[in-house]
Parts: structure tokens; sequence; C-alpha cells
């Protein structure tokens, strides 16, 4: 079996032990067994085949999926539900995708850099050499500028695309993977310190660390707040951003390494490996509906959809969110 990050794991009697140190155990995900279905109740709009791993999902005018396997990047263009190109990316693309500037950046973690890519013509128009801590990281681009971890010591750095070159360091936890933009700015989880640091991007200073569940790794933000997916227990911590603290606790079920979080047509969603969709209503900030089953890995919202890659099943899917309900 293969995960998000490409680590293979082994049943041990009923649990999957990593054989990467540090991270959490994937363990049996019990869900949420009063809302849970099985995954053949979820019927998609689309199931679009990418061969090999396809995982982060970057959007634009496209969809685009990072896929390590393969090293490319596959565009799927979302009129026709079909791979409209596949652009070579270095080796093993990982740490996410970002789509900004007219560009498309991906961390590549066997070339050790940050490739800017031409998304019309597929050609690399920029390589920043720069250390790629964690292949389960996200990067960001917003306040006109790519954000990225650079060191498992909590380098936060700061990429003018002007200039195709590191402008800013800041200094945050250790063990900062992963990063979201939004509510004027910054945010980036610690799965060491099991924290949130807010940096500002104005002034490039930490501006609150805000502990939230146990290693909290992807994170996004939507709804007036900051979600974290906290993967010791499988859980999501919704943030305040006017006061930098935990307003709620929702149970999802889904411990382990890997999945994703998404905000967009009115819910949360998640995904796990084996728990491939939840639905959080931000209103009652509890899941109305979750889908089990073979599949799951990362998820974005985009197009008057949710889309989903399936690392193991080598597809992506899009789905309708009105069917993504309870029956």
């Amino acid at each position: 079996m293969r995960t998000r990050n490409g680590w293979r794991v082994a049943w041990m009697t009923g649990v999957l032990a990593l054989a990467a140190s540090g991270q959490p155990k994937a363990t049996k995900k019990p869900g949420v067994p009063a809302v849970q279905r099985p995954l053949s109740a979820l019927v998609p709009d689309a199931v679009v085949s990418v061969p090999g791993s396809p995982d982060w999902i970057g959007i634009d005018e496209s969809i685009w999926i990072s896929n390590s396997a393969a090293n490319s990047i596959s565009r799927i263009d979302p009129k026709t539900n079909q791979v409209a190109a596949v652009v070579a990316a270095g080796n093993k693309p990982c740490a996410g995708l970002a789509n900004a500037f007219g560009s498309v950046w991906t961390p590549v973690c066997g070339d050790k850099k940050l490739s800017r890519l031409d998304p019309k013509t597929g050609r690399m128009t920029a390589s920043i050499p720069m250390e790629i801590p964690d292949s389960e990281g996200m990067l960001a681009a917003a306040f006109g500028s790519i954000w990225i971890m650079t060191d498992k010591l909590g380098t936060l750095a700061r990429v003018d695309p002007a200039q195709n070159t590191v402008v800013a360091k800041i200094s945050i936890a250790p063990g900062s993977f992963d990063i979201a933009a939004g509510e004027g700015a910054i945010w980036v989880t610690s799965v060491e310190k099991s924290v949130v640091t807010r940096v500002d991007p104005a002034t490039n200073r930490v501006a609150a660390t805000i502990p939230v569940g146990k290693t909290p790794r992807f994170l996004a933000t939507g709804e007036g707040s900051v979600w974290t997916l906290n993967q010791a227990e499988g859980n999501v911590s919704r943030i305040d951003p006017k006061t930098n603290k935990v307003v709620a606790t929702i149970e999802v079920g889904v411990p382990g390494e890997g999945g994703d979080i998404a905000v967009g047509e009115g819910s949360v969603w998640v995904t796990a490996i084996d728990v491939p969709m939840s639905r959080i209503d931000p209103k009652t900030n509890r899941v109305v509906v979750q889908f089990a089953g073979p599949g799951g890995d990362a998820t974005r919202v985009a197009f008057g959809s949710v889309w989903l890659s399936n690392h193991a099943q080598h597809n992506v899917w899009r789905l309708d969110p009105k069917k993504i309900v309870l029956k």
C-alpha cells in the first residue's frame, strides 16, 4: 500500500505502522459512525484517470495535479473533465502546488528546489534551490509572494516572484511544514509543537502562536476561520482569527498520516485514506456526512465542485456538493 507521501506501510494486527519516525501512526480510522456511509453511495460527476500517484491539487483556470511517481503535473480541463496536458516537473514534485503570478509553483523533493512553470508552455521559467523539509508540506501564494518552509527548524521563506529569490526569512515553531493564507495573514502548522503560527505579511513577524489539537498538519482558511486537520487525533480545530483562539474542536475520526482539508461551497471538506470524504457544516461545527471506502488523498473546491485525488486508485474525482449529503 502507498500513502500520500509515498512511504510503504504494512498491516500489523490491524494497525498500519509507518516506517518513518516522528509521524503519527496510520491507525484504523473509525470515522463518525452516525453519519458514515459506504463510498459506493457517493457517485462522482466525473472520474479522471491520472496514472501514477495523483496527489496535490492546484487551481487556476484549470485543475493541476501533482504526481511524484510520474515526476509530472497533470492539467485537467474543467470544461471537458479530461487531462489536457502533462508537464515534466523534476524528480519527485511534492509538498503542494501554488498557482499564482502567471505560473505553477511546485516544490521538488528529489531535486531540492522550488520550480516555477509556465502553464501555457509547460516550460520551467525558474528554479530556486532550497531544501524541502517534508514531502507532506504545503506552500502558499499570497500578499505578492510565495511562502514556503525551508528546514525542519522552522524557517519560513518569502519568495519574491519578480526576482525569483528569497527576500525574507521568518523564524517560527520547529516542525512547521504546511502553510495557508487568508484572513489577512499567513498561517503555518507545527506537527512538533501542535501550534499554528500566525505571521503578519506586512511586517514579516510572528503575530500569534496558537495551541491546537495534537499534530496539526493540513490547514485551510474560509468561512471566517482557520481550520487544521490534526493527525494524531483525527479531528479538526477551528480558529477564530479575530481572537487567535480555538473556538471549536470537531471530531472526524480520521487519525493517522496523510489527508487534506479544504473550504468552499459553504462547507469544510476533509479527506483521508480510506475515508475519502467528510463534510463539516461550519454553522454547527459537526460532520454531517462521511463516506468510507478505498480512496482519498487531497481535496480542493473550485468551479462549483469538490475535487478529490485518489492516490492509490490513480484517479481524480469531480463531485457535486449537492450530492455529498446524508441519505
